[in-house]
């Protein structure tokens, strides 16, 4: 078994962490994010399934790699980094803009995916009711470093903002991506609507979402719930879009009853 805080790399030069035998259990970050945010869930499910966590490119332990601005090339990087490791029926997880990138990989891949988690996440990626806009950030980031970008828009990922318990792991993450990488993961967003290809998503799907998600309002979940051919839904109270890390308890009972 491999520890969860141990980084291995692809054959592609993508890195990841992975414990566990069983079921394959990949688990997607979002913008800014990395793999080291889904330290808890590899130890709380690794004695049960392949637990593995990528860092997509540009970010976290992957910045080394060039940036991507299309949704398509990160699902493309997740679905290479599946084919090295030579997994199929995979349960597939993405968080956020994560989410994003395993519909893609979903709608592309369908024999890959065996159960998909949406998880804060929408079909739109212009994210409609955001706290800010995507422009917004862009310029910030221009204006303030990413470093001290991440610790602004990671403080609306938490109920209690900058004081909440897991801050700092979503702070000190973010960090690691380059400027070019920021830029290029809000033009990827930006850029992607997955709403026409909801149908084809066939495989049992959880919608995850905490209720006080300010990046992903209720209307966007609500679309994926109802546009997704066998879904259901889990809303974790009390929470804003890194649940995870905020009742992580919960939100491990939520997704052992899916998985």
């Amino acid at each position: 078994m491999v520890a969860p805080t141990d980084a291995l790399t692809s054959r592609t030069g993508l890195t990841y962490r992975r414990a566990g035998a069983g079921q394959p259990v990949v688990l997607v970050h979002g913008y800014l994010g990395g793999s080291g945010q889904w330290d808890a869930e590899i130890a709380h499910f690794s004695d049960r399934f392949d637990v593995i966590a990528p860092d997509l490119p540009g970010f976290a332990g992957a910045a080394h790699l060039p940036p991507a601005n299309r949704i398509s090339t990160f699902a493309g990087a997740v679905g290479d980094l599946l084919g090295d490791l030579g997994l199929s029926a995979v349960r597939l997880l993405g968080h956020s803009m994560g989410g994003m990138v395993v519909q893609e990989l979903a709608a592309a891949r369908p024999d890959l995916v065996d159960k998909l988690i949406l998880y804060g996440t929408g079909p739109l990626g212009l994210m409609p009711d955001r706290f800010e806009t995507l422009q917004m950030s862009r310029d910030r980031i221009r204006a303030d470093g990413v470093a001290q970008t991440i610790r602004r828009i990671g403080a609306t990922w938490f109920r209690e903002g900058q004081q909440a318990t897991g801050f700092e792991i979503v702070a000190q993450l973010g960090a690691q991506a380059s400027e070019q990488a920021a830029y290029a993961g809000l033009d990827a967003m930006s850029t992607w609507d997955g709403r026409s290809q909801l149908v084809r998503l066939v495989m049992p799907t959880l919608v995850l979402w905490g209720d006080g998600d300010q990046s992903y309002r209720w209307p966007q979940v609500e679309s994926l719930w109802r546009g997704l051919p066998e879904a259901s839904l889990a809303v974790i109270p009390g929470t804003a879009h890194a649940a995870h890390l905020e009742k992580p308890r919960l939100f491990h009972a939520v997704l052992e009853d899916f998985l």
